[in-house]
Protein backbone atom coordinates (compact mmCIF):
# COMPACT_ATOMS: atom_id res chain seq x y z
CA UNK A 1 0.00 0.00 0.00
CA UNK A 2 1.31 3.63 -0.82
CA UNK A 3 1.18 5.54 2.10
CA UNK A 4 2.86 8.87 0.44
CA UNK A 5 -0.02 11.52 -0.80
CA UNK A 6 0.59 15.34 -1.70
CA UNK A 7 0.93 16.80 1.60
CA UNK A 8 1.50 14.15 3.92
CA UNK A 9 1.02 10.37 4.60
CA UNK A 10 -2.37 9.51 5.34
CA UNK A 11 -3.20 6.41 6.84
CA UNK A 12 -6.89 5.87 5.77
CA UNK A 13 -6.28 2.13 6.22
CA UNK A 14 -5.35 2.87 9.59
CA UNK A 15 -4.30 -0.09 12.92
CA UNK A 16 -6.52 1.00 15.66
CA UNK A 17 -6.80 -0.91 19.20
CA UNK A 18 -8.51 -0.80 22.61
CA UNK A 19 -7.52 -1.46 26.02
CA UNK A 20 -10.22 -1.94 28.65
CA UNK A 21 -9.85 -2.56 31.97
CA UNK A 22 -12.69 -3.85 34.38
CA UNK A 23 -13.51 -3.78 37.91
CA UNK A 24 -14.42 -7.21 39.99
CA UNK A 25 -16.23 -7.44 43.27
CA UNK A 26 -17.64 -11.02 44.91
CA UNK A 27 -21.20 -10.46 46.85
CA UNK A 28 -21.03 -12.09 50.05
CA UNK A 29 -23.45 -13.66 52.13
CA UNK A 30 -24.32 -11.80 55.30
CA UNK A 31 -22.12 -14.92 57.13
CA UNK A 32 -19.35 -14.12 54.66
CA UNK A 33 -15.81 -12.80 54.46
CA UNK A 34 -15.92 -10.00 52.19
CA UNK A 35 -13.34 -10.68 49.42
CA UNK A 36 -10.87 -8.48 48.76
CA UNK A 37 -9.96 -7.10 44.56
CA UNK A 38 -6.77 -8.76 44.84
CA UNK A 39 -8.45 -12.42 46.37
CA UNK A 40 -11.12 -12.30 43.67
CA UNK A 41 -8.48 -11.30 40.56
CA UNK A 42 -6.32 -14.55 41.66
CA UNK A 43 -8.89 -16.78 41.56
CA UNK A 44 -10.11 -15.26 38.19
CA UNK A 45 -6.86 -15.72 36.38
CA UNK A 46 -6.54 -19.27 38.39
CA UNK A 47 -7.48 -20.79 35.19
CA UNK A 48 -5.01 -19.03 33.02
CA UNK A 49 -2.24 -19.66 35.15
CA UNK A 50 -2.92 -23.36 35.23
CA UNK A 51 -2.74 -22.97 31.78
CA UNK A 52 0.07 -20.72 30.70
CA UNK A 53 1.56 -20.42 34.29
CA UNK A 54 1.67 -16.74 33.80
CA UNK A 55 -1.17 -13.56 34.45
CA UNK A 56 0.25 -11.95 31.29
CA UNK A 57 -0.88 -14.05 27.99
CA UNK A 58 -2.17 -13.61 24.37
CA UNK A 59 -5.28 -15.25 24.00
CA UNK A 60 -6.06 -16.98 20.35
CA UNK A 61 -7.67 -14.07 19.16
CA UNK A 62 -4.49 -12.36 19.42
CA UNK A 63 -5.38 -10.16 22.13
CA UNK A 64 -3.45 -9.62 25.27
CA UNK A 65 -5.08 -10.35 28.37
CA UNK A 66 -3.57 -9.52 32.03
CA UNK A 67 -3.87 -8.65 35.45
CA UNK A 68 -3.06 -5.07 36.07
CA UNK A 69 -2.17 -2.77 38.82
CA UNK A 70 -4.67 -2.40 40.69
CA UNK A 71 -5.85 -6.35 40.33
CA UNK A 72 -7.74 -5.43 37.49
CA UNK A 73 -8.49 -7.87 34.76
CA UNK A 74 -7.40 -6.20 31.05
CA UNK A 75 -7.70 -7.04 27.62
CA UNK A 76 -5.79 -4.87 24.92
CA UNK A 77 -7.62 -5.90 21.27
CA UNK A 78 -5.65 -7.37 18.66
CA UNK A 79 -4.82 -4.67 15.71
CA UNK A 80 -7.72 -4.13 14.18
CA UNK A 81 -8.12 -1.64 10.60
CA UNK A 82 -12.04 -1.45 10.33
CA UNK A 83 -14.13 0.27 12.73
CA UNK A 84 -16.87 -2.80 13.12
CA UNK A 85 -14.38 -4.89 13.68
CA UNK A 86 -12.47 -3.32 16.74
CA UNK A 87 -15.77 -2.81 18.27
CA UNK A 88 -16.41 -6.82 17.58
CA UNK A 89 -13.01 -7.44 19.25
CA UNK A 90 -13.53 -5.12 22.24
CA UNK A 91 -17.17 -6.47 22.57
CA UNK A 92 -15.16 -10.01 22.61
CA UNK A 93 -12.87 -9.11 25.23
CA UNK A 94 -15.99 -8.47 27.39
CA UNK A 95 -16.80 -12.14 26.56
CA UNK A 96 -13.75 -13.20 27.52
CA UNK A 97 -13.67 -12.04 30.65
CA UNK A 98 -17.21 -12.76 31.37
CA UNK A 99 -15.82 -16.39 30.71
CA UNK A 100 -13.26 -16.71 33.54
CA UNK A 101 -15.96 -15.03 35.70
CA UNK A 102 -18.09 -17.54 35.33
CA UNK A 103 -15.49 -20.26 36.24
CA UNK A 104 -14.19 -18.39 39.15
CA UNK A 105 -17.95 -17.74 40.42
CA UNK A 106 -18.50 -21.38 40.76
CA UNK A 107 -15.33 -21.82 42.47
CA UNK A 108 -16.42 -19.33 45.06
CA UNK A 109 -19.70 -20.67 45.70
CA UNK A 110 -18.42 -23.95 45.99
CA UNK A 111 -16.02 -23.25 48.52
CA UNK A 112 -18.60 -21.16 50.08
CA UNK A 113 -16.75 -18.07 50.05
CA UNK A 114 -19.38 -15.64 48.03
CA UNK A 115 -22.85 -15.97 46.14
CA UNK A 116 -21.76 -13.82 43.12
CA UNK A 117 -19.13 -11.87 40.70
CA UNK A 118 -19.57 -8.72 39.09
CA UNK A 119 -17.53 -7.31 36.40
CA UNK A 120 -17.91 -3.73 36.04
CA UNK A 121 -17.06 -1.91 32.56
CA UNK A 122 -16.44 1.55 33.95
CA UNK A 123 -14.07 3.85 34.97
CA UNK A 124 -14.60 5.25 38.67
CA UNK A 125 -15.26 2.89 41.82
CA UNK A 126 -16.85 3.19 44.90
CA UNK A 127 -14.11 4.53 46.37
CA UNK A 128 -13.36 7.12 43.76
CA UNK A 129 -10.16 5.29 42.07
CA UNK A 130 -10.03 5.74 38.25
CA UNK A 131 -9.51 2.65 35.93
CA UNK A 132 -9.35 3.25 32.17
CA UNK A 133 -9.97 2.75 28.72
CA UNK A 134 -7.37 3.42 26.25
CA UNK A 135 -7.41 4.12 22.52
CA UNK A 136 -4.44 3.20 20.21
CA UNK A 137 -4.27 4.57 16.79
CA UNK A 138 -1.70 4.28 13.98
CA UNK A 139 -0.76 7.64 12.82
CA UNK A 140 2.60 8.48 10.82
CA UNK A 141 6.70 8.99 11.61
CA UNK A 142 6.48 12.18 9.62
CA UNK A 143 3.31 13.24 11.77
CA UNK A 144 5.09 15.36 15.20
CA UNK A 145 2.89 14.15 17.68
CA UNK A 146 2.66 17.26 19.96
CA UNK A 147 1.49 19.35 16.35
CA UNK A 148 -1.06 16.57 16.28
CA UNK A 149 -2.30 17.28 20.09
CA UNK A 150 -2.25 20.65 19.59
CA UNK A 151 -4.92 20.19 16.55
CA UNK A 152 -6.95 17.59 18.26
CA UNK A 153 -7.31 18.64 21.55
CA UNK A 154 -10.74 21.01 21.18
CA UNK A 155 -12.34 17.82 19.94
CA UNK A 156 -10.99 15.85 22.45
CA UNK A 157 -11.91 17.76 25.72
CA UNK A 158 -14.82 18.39 23.93
CA UNK A 159 -15.70 15.09 22.35
CA UNK A 160 -17.77 13.50 26.04
CA UNK A 161 -20.53 15.70 24.51
CA UNK A 162 -21.02 13.02 22.04
CA UNK A 163 -19.58 10.07 24.00
CA UNK A 164 -19.49 10.13 27.57
CA UNK A 165 -20.22 7.56 29.35
CA UNK A 166 -21.58 9.30 32.27
CA UNK A 167 -21.99 9.06 35.82
CA UNK A 168 -23.38 10.53 39.18
CA UNK A 169 -20.68 11.94 40.65
CA UNK A 170 -20.70 11.48 44.40
CA UNK A 171 -21.48 14.86 46.56
CA UNK A 172 -18.42 16.17 47.99
CA UNK A 173 -17.12 19.38 50.57
CA UNK A 174 -18.31 22.09 48.46
CA UNK A 175 -20.46 20.31 45.65
CA UNK A 176 -23.29 18.71 45.87
CA UNK A 177 -23.83 14.92 44.35
CA UNK A 178 -24.70 15.46 40.21
CA UNK A 179 -24.88 13.80 36.92
CA UNK A 180 -21.54 14.46 34.61
CA UNK A 181 -20.73 13.29 31.36
CA UNK A 182 -17.91 11.78 31.50
CA UNK A 183 -16.35 9.34 33.73
CA UNK A 184 -12.59 10.12 32.99
CA UNK A 185 -13.08 14.12 32.56
CA UNK A 186 -12.05 14.68 36.40
CA UNK A 187 -9.43 11.67 36.07
CA UNK A 188 -6.64 13.96 34.00
CA UNK A 189 -4.54 16.32 34.80
CA UNK A 190 -2.41 17.63 31.85
CA UNK A 191 -2.95 17.79 27.93
CA UNK A 192 0.13 15.99 26.73
CA UNK A 193 2.14 14.21 28.39
CA UNK A 194 4.67 10.94 28.47
CA UNK A 195 3.19 9.47 31.62
CA UNK A 196 -0.25 7.58 32.11
CA UNK A 197 -0.87 6.66 36.44
CA UNK A 198 1.16 9.56 37.95
CA UNK A 199 0.03 12.38 36.06
CA UNK A 200 -3.04 11.32 33.77
CA UNK A 201 -2.71 12.94 30.31
CA UNK A 202 -5.02 13.23 27.68
CA UNK A 203 -2.99 11.87 24.91
CA UNK A 204 -0.10 10.04 25.86
CA UNK A 205 3.39 10.33 23.85
CA UNK A 206 5.52 7.51 25.26
CA UNK A 207 7.10 6.22 22.27
CA UNK A 208 5.86 2.81 21.74
CA UNK A 209 4.68 2.55 17.71
CA UNK A 210 5.06 -1.83 18.56
CA UNK A 211 5.93 -1.04 14.93
CA UNK A 212 8.24 -0.15 12.36
CA UNK A 213 9.65 2.66 13.83
CA UNK A 214 10.73 4.75 11.19
CA UNK A 215 7.24 4.65 9.43
CA UNK A 216 5.48 4.45 12.43
CA UNK A 217 4.05 6.15 15.45
CA UNK A 218 1.09 5.22 17.93
CA UNK A 219 -0.92 7.83 19.65
CA UNK A 220 -2.47 6.38 22.95
CA UNK A 221 -5.88 8.13 23.94
CA UNK A 222 -6.41 7.81 27.72
CA UNK A 223 -9.24 10.22 28.70
CA UNK A 224 -12.04 8.11 26.94
CA UNK A 225 -14.47 6.38 28.77
CA UNK A 226 -15.49 2.80 28.66
CA UNK A 227 -18.45 2.63 26.55
CA UNK A 228 -21.41 0.27 26.84
CA UNK A 229 -23.58 1.26 24.26
CA UNK A 230 -22.34 -0.17 20.47
CA UNK A 231 -23.53 3.06 18.26
CA UNK A 232 -21.73 5.18 21.35
CA UNK A 233 -18.17 3.08 20.97
CA UNK A 234 -18.49 3.22 17.21
CA UNK A 235 -19.03 6.98 17.36
CA UNK A 236 -16.25 8.01 20.00
CA UNK A 237 -13.80 6.05 17.60
CA UNK A 238 -14.96 6.48 13.81
CA UNK A 239 -15.14 10.41 14.88
CA UNK A 240 -11.60 10.14 16.09
CA UNK A 241 -10.58 8.50 13.27
CA UNK A 242 -12.16 11.04 10.52
CA UNK A 243 -10.42 14.10 12.80
CA UNK A 244 -6.73 12.14 12.34
CA UNK A 245 -7.31 11.47 8.77
CA UNK A 246 -8.31 15.53 8.62
CA UNK A 247 -5.04 16.47 10.38
CA UNK A 248 -2.56 14.20 8.18
CA UNK A 249 -4.26 15.14 5.17
CA UNK A 250 -3.98 18.82 6.14
CA UNK A 251 -7.63 18.99 5.21
CA UNK A 252 -8.99 22.57 6.22
CA UNK A 253 -9.57 23.15 9.53
CA UNK A 254 -10.43 26.07 11.48
CA UNK A 255 -7.80 26.28 14.39
CA UNK A 256 -9.11 26.18 17.66
CA UNK A 257 -6.03 25.60 19.93
CA UNK A 258 -7.91 25.92 23.52
CA UNK A 259 -6.58 27.61 26.41
CA UNK A 260 -6.14 25.40 29.93
CA UNK A 261 -8.11 22.30 28.34
CA UNK A 262 -7.77 20.60 31.55
CA UNK A 263 -10.26 23.51 33.35
CA UNK A 264 -12.31 23.00 30.31
CA UNK A 265 -12.70 19.55 30.04
CA UNK A 266 -13.76 19.08 34.10
CA UNK A 267 -16.30 21.73 33.03
CA UNK A 268 -17.50 20.69 29.80
CA UNK A 269 -17.96 17.77 32.00
CA UNK A 270 -20.91 19.21 34.44
CA UNK A 271 -23.10 20.88 31.39
CA UNK A 272 -24.99 18.69 28.97
CA UNK A 273 -25.90 21.38 27.00
CA UNK A 274 -22.95 22.22 25.82
CA UNK A 275 -23.29 25.78 26.05
CA UNK A 276 -19.84 25.68 28.16
CA UNK A 277 -17.79 28.84 27.00
CA UNK A 278 -14.24 27.66 25.85
CA UNK A 279 -11.30 30.28 25.68
CA UNK A 280 -9.41 30.09 22.34
CA UNK A 281 -5.64 30.83 21.42
CA UNK A 282 -5.53 32.78 18.75
CA UNK A 283 -8.29 31.59 16.49
CA UNK A 284 -8.88 32.29 12.89
CA UNK A 285 -12.31 32.05 13.59
CA UNK A 286 -14.20 35.24 13.97
CA UNK A 287 -14.57 33.92 18.43
CA UNK A 288 -12.15 34.30 20.37
CA UNK A 289 -14.63 32.23 22.87
CA UNK A 290 -16.83 29.12 21.72
CA UNK A 291 -18.99 27.14 23.54
CA UNK A 292 -18.33 23.25 23.30
CA UNK A 293 -20.81 22.81 21.01
CA UNK A 294 -19.98 24.96 18.58
CA UNK A 295 -16.65 23.82 18.63
CA UNK A 296 -17.78 19.95 17.49
CA UNK A 297 -20.17 21.35 15.38
CA UNK A 298 -17.60 22.72 13.37
CA UNK A 299 -15.70 19.74 13.49
CA UNK A 300 -18.44 17.43 13.07
CA UNK A 301 -19.05 19.43 9.88
CA UNK A 302 -15.62 19.08 8.25
CA UNK A 303 -15.54 15.66 8.98
CA UNK A 304 -18.69 15.36 6.66
CA UNK A 305 -16.67 17.23 3.91
CA UNK A 306 -13.62 15.27 4.63
CA UNK A 307 -16.48 12.27 3.36
CA UNK A 308 -15.95 13.36 -0.35
CA UNK A 309 -12.57 13.22 -0.25
CA UNK A 310 -11.64 10.68 1.44
CA UNK A 311 -9.72 7.27 -0.04
CA UNK A 312 -12.67 4.48 0.47
CA UNK A 313 -10.04 2.09 2.15
CA UNK A 314 -9.99 0.68 5.74
CA UNK A 315 -13.48 1.47 7.18
CA UNK A 316 -15.51 2.08 4.92
CA UNK A 317 -16.45 5.56 4.04
CA UNK A 318 -20.21 4.42 4.16
CA UNK A 319 -19.58 3.04 7.43
CA UNK A 320 -17.67 6.39 8.29
CA UNK A 321 -20.81 8.27 6.74
CA UNK A 322 -23.14 6.88 9.66
CA UNK A 323 -20.65 7.55 12.22
CA UNK A 324 -21.41 11.39 11.00
CA UNK A 325 -24.96 10.82 10.69
CA UNK A 326 -24.77 10.14 14.47
CA UNK A 327 -22.67 12.98 15.71
CA UNK A 328 -24.67 15.32 13.97
CA UNK A 329 -28.01 13.88 15.34
CA UNK A 330 -26.39 13.94 18.67
CA UNK A 331 -25.26 17.60 18.09
CA UNK A 332 -28.89 18.33 17.36
CA UNK A 333 -30.25 16.37 20.27
CA UNK A 334 -27.95 18.48 22.23
CA UNK A 335 -28.39 22.04 21.10
CA UNK A 336 -32.61 21.44 20.88
CA UNK A 337 -32.31 19.03 24.30
CA UNK A 338 -34.77 16.72 22.80
CA UNK A 339 -32.58 13.77 22.85
CA UNK A 340 -35.44 11.18 21.71
CA UNK A 341 -33.37 10.57 17.94
CA UNK A 342 -30.48 9.08 20.37
CA UNK A 343 -32.11 7.89 23.50
CA UNK A 344 -30.96 4.27 22.58
CA UNK A 345 -27.67 4.80 21.31
CA UNK A 346 -25.59 7.64 23.03
CA UNK A 347 -24.47 6.50 26.75
CA UNK A 348 -25.08 9.30 28.59
CA UNK A 349 -27.94 9.78 27.47
CA UNK A 350 -29.35 6.53 28.00
CA UNK A 351 -27.98 6.72 31.87
CA UNK A 352 -29.50 9.93 32.47
CA UNK A 353 -32.97 9.82 31.25
CA UNK A 354 -33.11 6.20 33.25
CA UNK A 355 -31.58 7.37 36.34
CA UNK A 356 -34.44 10.73 35.87
CA UNK A 357 -36.75 8.24 35.86
CA UNK A 358 -35.78 7.05 38.93
CA UNK A 359 -35.05 10.69 40.57
CA UNK A 360 -38.74 11.78 39.63
CA UNK A 361 -39.65 8.12 41.87
CA UNK A 362 -37.61 8.77 44.99
CA UNK A 363 -38.88 12.26 45.08
CA UNK A 364 -34.97 12.89 45.58
CA UNK A 365 -31.59 14.83 44.80
CA UNK A 366 -28.53 12.86 43.00
CA UNK A 367 -27.60 12.12 45.92
CA UNK A 368 -30.01 8.75 46.85
CA UNK A 369 -28.00 5.24 47.46
CA UNK A 370 -30.41 3.81 44.61
CA UNK A 371 -29.09 5.89 41.78
CA UNK A 372 -25.92 5.37 42.68
CA UNK A 373 -26.50 1.41 42.28
CA UNK A 374 -28.27 1.91 39.27
CA UNK A 375 -25.59 3.87 37.67
CA UNK A 376 -23.03 0.86 39.11
CA UNK A 377 -25.38 -1.84 37.71
CA UNK A 378 -25.88 -0.38 33.97
CA UNK A 379 -22.01 -0.97 33.69
CA UNK A 380 -22.26 -4.60 34.83
CA UNK A 381 -21.21 -6.69 31.65
CA UNK A 382 -22.39 -10.19 32.76
CA UNK A 383 -24.97 -11.64 30.55
CA UNK A 384 -28.78 -11.73 32.01
CA UNK A 385 -27.46 -9.53 35.13
CA UNK A 386 -26.32 -6.01 33.94
CA UNK A 387 -28.81 -3.44 33.43
CA UNK A 388 -27.16 -2.59 30.06
CA UNK A 389 -27.68 -6.19 29.06
CA UNK A 390 -31.66 -6.27 30.14
CA UNK A 391 -32.22 -2.73 28.27
CA UNK A 392 -30.54 -3.80 25.14
CA UNK A 393 -32.40 -7.02 25.65
CA UNK A 394 -35.89 -4.94 25.36
CA UNK A 395 -34.61 -3.04 22.51
CA UNK A 396 -33.88 0.25 24.49
CA UNK A 397 -30.25 0.17 23.48
CA UNK A 398 -29.82 0.08 19.95
CA UNK A 399 -26.79 -2.20 18.22
CA UNK A 400 -24.06 -1.29 15.61
CA UNK A 401 -22.75 -4.75 15.22
CA UNK A 402 -24.06 -8.46 15.93
CA UNK A 403 -23.81 -11.60 18.34
CA UNK A 404 -22.52 -13.67 15.46
CA UNK A 405 -19.56 -11.68 14.73
CA UNK A 406 -19.03 -11.47 18.58
CA UNK A 407 -19.02 -14.78 18.98
CA UNK A 408 -16.42 -15.47 15.81
CA UNK A 409 -13.96 -12.89 17.26
CA UNK A 410 -13.72 -14.60 20.49
CA UNK A 411 -11.09 -17.59 19.00
CA UNK A 412 -10.56 -16.09 15.74
CA UNK A 413 -7.65 -13.08 15.49
CA UNK A 414 -8.37 -10.12 12.74
CA UNK A 415 -7.93 -11.39 9.59
CA UNK A 416 -6.54 -8.46 7.87
CA UNK A 417 -3.36 -7.25 9.93
CA UNK A 418 -0.57 -8.67 11.86
CA UNK A 419 -2.92 -9.93 14.36
CA UNK A 420 -3.58 -13.12 11.87
CA UNK A 421 -0.09 -14.11 12.03
CA UNK A 422 0.35 -13.85 15.63
CA UNK A 423 -2.94 -15.58 16.42
CA UNK A 424 -1.96 -18.59 13.71
CA UNK A 425 1.62 -18.93 15.45
CA UNK A 426 -0.38 -19.16 19.63
CA UNK A 427 -2.87 -21.70 18.34
CA UNK A 428 -0.09 -24.15 16.20
CA UNK A 429 2.31 -23.28 19.30
CA UNK A 430 0.01 -24.48 22.02
CA UNK A 431 -1.44 -27.34 19.55
CA UNK A 432 1.96 -28.56 19.27
CA UNK A 433 3.95 -27.88 22.83
CA UNK A 434 5.82 -25.61 21.83
CA UNK A 435 7.92 -23.37 24.18
CA UNK A 436 7.32 -20.19 22.19
CA UNK A 437 7.51 -16.39 23.24
CA UNK A 438 5.08 -13.66 21.58
CA UNK A 439 4.63 -10.06 22.07
CA UNK A 440 2.95 -7.64 19.71
CA UNK A 441 5.54 -7.69 16.85
CA UNK A 442 7.94 -10.63 17.55
CA UNK A 443 7.18 -14.36 17.68
CA UNK A 444 9.85 -16.77 19.28
CA UNK A 445 10.30 -20.35 19.40
CA UNK A 446 12.68 -20.93 22.39
CA UNK A 447 13.65 -24.14 22.17
CA UNK A 448 15.76 -26.48 20.79
CA UNK A 449 16.92 -23.64 19.53
CA UNK A 450 15.64 -20.54 19.31
CA UNK A 451 14.37 -18.81 16.31
CA UNK A 452 12.25 -15.45 16.10
CA UNK A 453 10.57 -14.00 13.80
CA UNK A 454 9.64 -9.84 13.62
CA UNK A 455 7.37 -8.83 12.27
CA UNK A 456 7.55 -4.52 12.06
CA UNK A 457 4.61 -3.84 9.65
CA UNK A 458 1.46 -4.22 11.81
CA UNK A 459 -0.95 -3.97 7.98
CA UNK A 460 0.42 -7.87 6.68
CA UNK A 461 -1.45 -10.44 7.38
CA UNK A 462 0.64 -12.79 4.61
CA UNK A 463 4.19 -13.78 5.45
CA UNK A 464 5.99 -16.96 3.95
CA UNK A 465 8.32 -16.84 7.35
CA UNK A 466 5.05 -17.97 9.50
CA UNK A 467 5.08 -20.64 7.66
CA UNK A 468 8.63 -21.60 8.24
CA UNK A 469 8.21 -20.93 12.01
CA UNK A 470 5.24 -23.15 12.15
CA UNK A 471 7.21 -26.30 10.29
CA UNK A 472 10.04 -25.68 12.69
CA UNK A 473 7.45 -26.47 15.51
CA UNK A 474 5.82 -29.53 13.87
CA UNK A 475 9.09 -30.78 13.16
CA UNK A 476 10.11 -30.27 17.03
CA UNK A 477 6.53 -31.05 18.30
CA UNK A 478 6.94 -32.92 21.72
CA UNK A 479 6.10 -36.31 21.66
Amino acid sequence: MNFQRQKSPVYARRIMGIETEYGITALAEPHQRQLTPDEVARELFRPVVEKHQATNIFTDNASRLYLDVGSHPEIATGECDRLTQLLNYERAGDAIVNDLAVKAEKTLRDMGLAKSLILFKNNVDSQGNSYGCHENYLISRHMVLREISRKLMPFMITRQLICGAGMISPEKATTPARFVLSQRADQVWEGVSSATTRSRPIINTRDEPHGDSSRFRRMHVIVGDSNMAEPTFALKVGATVLMLEMIEAEFDLPSLEVEDPIAHIRDISLDPTGQTQVQLVDATTSQSVMTALEIQTVLCQRAEAWLEHRPDEGTPTAELAKVVDLWKRTLEAIRTQDFSQVSTEIDWVIKKELLEKYRARLGSDWSHPKLAQIDLAFHDIRPGRGLYDVLMRKGLISRWTEDSAIEAAVSVPPQTTRAKLRGEFLVESRKYGADFTVDWTRLKVNRPEPQVVEFSDPFISEDERLAGLIDYIVEHKRD
